[in-house]
């Protein structure tokens, strides 16, 4: 996909102020400073329309990113986080519960995970979560770049094995460092569109 437009349109915390366009939407999800802004700004051709941060626990709202005038990304805020309070925690929980319960133009989510590491207890209910709510699940296996070719495949298994991921559910391997696997992530999530 060639991506010519993006903006941000907004940051909501419920259901009142979420886009009433109705264009398909695709949320992402992952652990905070998995990459999800690396994700976003390397599949939208953009340095940092999402803000990257060496802080995780920066996303704290659904943020709307507006492609091409056709779809949005919806970055959700990232968990596993420590340093945010049980209160925020709860408050962010309701707040994306209400968004994958009720939000009808929701296409696919897209949970993003580290490839070198296994996915942690976090990654697991996340994907549990998701699946709940009988979302289709993209696993974006992200800094494929930082392990060497011949140990790839053995780590992808382990994401696969460790979620207990259904076998309609697609994972890919990705950097956002080099582009690799952008091509497939795109026809993946065009699918859905």
């Amino acid at each position: 996909m060639k991506v010519t437009e993006a903006e941000i349109v907004i940051s909501a915390v419920s259901k009142k102020q979420y886009p009433g366009d109705m264009l398909p939407e695709i949320a992402l999800a992952g652990r905070s400073n998995v990459g999800k802004s690396s994700f976003i700004n390397k599949m939208i051709n953009r340095k940092n329309l999402a803000r990257t941060s060496s802080k995780p626990g920066k996303t704290q709202t659904l943020n709307f990113y507006k492609i091409n005038q056709s779809f949005y990304f919806v970055d959700v805020p990232g968990y596993g986080y420590a340093k945010v309070s049980k209160k925020e925690r709860e408050k962010w929980g309701k707040m994306m519960e209400e968004y994958f319960m009720q939000r009808e133009n929701l296409k696919a989510a897209v949970l993003i995970v580290d490839i070198r590491h296994q996915p942690t207890e976090d990654d697991i209910m996340m994907y549990d979560f998701l699946k709940h709510f009988d979302l289709p699940v993209i696993v974006v296996a992200t800094k494929l770049d930082k392990i060497s070719k011949t140990k790839r495949a053995a780590h992808l298994q382990r994401v696969i094995k460790t979620l207990q991921a259904d076998a309609e559910d697609i994972v890919l391997p990705f950097s956002a460092e080099t582009a690799e696997g952008k091509e497939e992530a795109w026809k993946v999530l065009q699918s859905f569109l």
